[in-house]
Order: C-alpha cells, then structure tokens, then sequence
C-alpha cells in the first residue's frame, strides 16, 4: 500500500477531504522523523513502536576481495509491531 492509497483510504472511511488528510499524513510521518533523528523512540499503543537501534561497530569480510572491513558503530530506525498487530496479521493471512 503506497502513502497515496492510504490517503485514499483514509478520506473514503472519514469523508475528510483529500488535501487534509494528505497533510496530516505528511505531517504524522515528518513528527516521527523528526522525533527519531533526535534519538527519541515513538510508541502508539496498539499498533507499535518506531525506535532508535543502536548497532554495535563489527568485522565484515568483503569475500570478492578477501579483506576485512570494519563497520563502525552506527544507530538505524527501526519499527516493532504491537502483538495485537501481529496477532491480527497472523489471522488474516494465513
């Protein structure tokens, strides 16, 4: 599902017009950019949590080459599901 037919979606169930809904979707996804480029976690009951990983710096191999590469430590966004959302999407998709 693209961000355009959520909108559609979202304008259909609430008979909100399109241009509102397009905005607060816009503005709900820069809030929770914005929260996490500042390192702070955004939880919304029942649906889940977008939150800042911190990864560890670690050895790879580059196998084309043989080499080594060192990643260093790194912080990545991450989103983890509610279990009632997992639950859902386990019954429904079967």
């Amino acid at each position: 599902m693209t961000k355009a037919e959520i909108v559609k979606e979202i304008t259909q169930n609430t008979g909100i017009e399109k241009v509102i809904v397009e905005k607060a979707v816009e503005a709900f996804m820069e809030t929770v950019k914005g929260s996490m480029s500042e390192g702070s976690n955004v939880y919304l009951r029942g649906f889940g949590s977008f939150i800042v990983k911190n990864r560890a710096a670690k050895t790879a191999r580059n196998i084309s080459k043989n080499t080594t590469v060192i990643i260093p430590a790194h912080v990545i966004p991450s989103f983890k599901p509610a279990k009632e959302f997992i639950s859902q999407v386990k019954e429904k998709v079967k």
